[in-house]
């Protein structure tokens, strides 16, 4: 994958993050304080916990770092994937956002 394709691919990840979240305060009670900057998304829970995601050009890759720990994600051709086996991108979010807002949200594409 090119640099150029990666940040295409990335920047449609992090426009579908703030568009969840846009949705998701729409729709219920969750209350997620999203802040993109550059590269990055800062999602900011009632409880004050955050999540951020950010890429990595330099790795074409997509980095999640939530109150369970830090998680690294490459396109595999089809999704972004852990790259140690932990699930799809947009799973993972949805599971660790749900952790920290203890409420079930569903993050997709």
């Amino acid at each position: 994958m090119t640099d150029l394709e990666f940040m295409d691919r990335a920047e449609a990840v992090l426009r579908a993050i703030e568009a969840n979240c846009d949705r998701i305060n729409d729709a219920g009670d969750a209350d997620i304080d999203n802040q993109r900057v550059g590269g990055m998304v800062t999602l900011v829970f009632p409880d004050r916990s955050q999540i951020v995601v950010n890429l990595q050009k330099p790795l074409h890759e997509i980095w999640l770092a939530a109150r369970a720990g830090g998680f690294h994600y490459k396109f595999d051709g089809q999704r972004w994937m852990d790259t140690k086996g932990q699930g799809e991108f947009f799973a993972s979010l949805s599971r660790h956002a749900s952790e920290q807002a203890r409420v079930a949200l569903a993050f997709a594409a």
